[in-house]
């Protein structure tokens, strides 16, 4: 019986994924790599997070909802933020990334950035016409 658990979000691009993990300080290697979960049991990921007690946190693409979703044995779960704060973060990190990501693609700059104290961010982009 597989121990491990598919938690879904609604992180559809893997580099603004990735990103958000380097801007966590999160050690990630890039897929597919195996996620290592109870009794040597494994699960295929497009990006895998090596925990210190030898369990491991992926995000995989589930192919029909094109998401990418995170898969983990939560017994072993050893992260400084509980899976709900890590998922938060993460996608707050995303969220930031793709909107720097396309704003940029569409010629705008970054101009202004705020962080709340609740952690909320704002952010004012501009592109200049000339």
């Amino acid at each position: 019986m597989s121990h491990f658990s598919q938690i879904k979000t609604k992180i559809r691009n893997l580099e603004s994924l990735k990103h958000a993990l380097t801007d966590m300080g999160a050690d990630w290697k890039a897929g597919p790599c195996l996620v290592r979960g109870y009794q040597g049991q494994t699960q295929w990921a497009d990006v895998v997070i090596s925990q210190d007690n030898g369990y491991d946190i992926g995000f995989r693409r589930n192919p029909e909802t094109e998401d990418y979703e995170l898969v983990a044995d939560l017994q072993y779960w050893q992260q400084p933020l509980t899976v709900d704060g890590f998922l938060s973060r993460v996608t707050q990190r995303y969220a930031y990334n793709t909107v720097l990501a396309e704003t940029s693609r569409q010629g705008f700059q970054l101009a202004e950035e705020q962080v709340h104290q609740d952690g909320s961010v704002r952010l004012v982009v501009q592109r200049w016409n000339g």
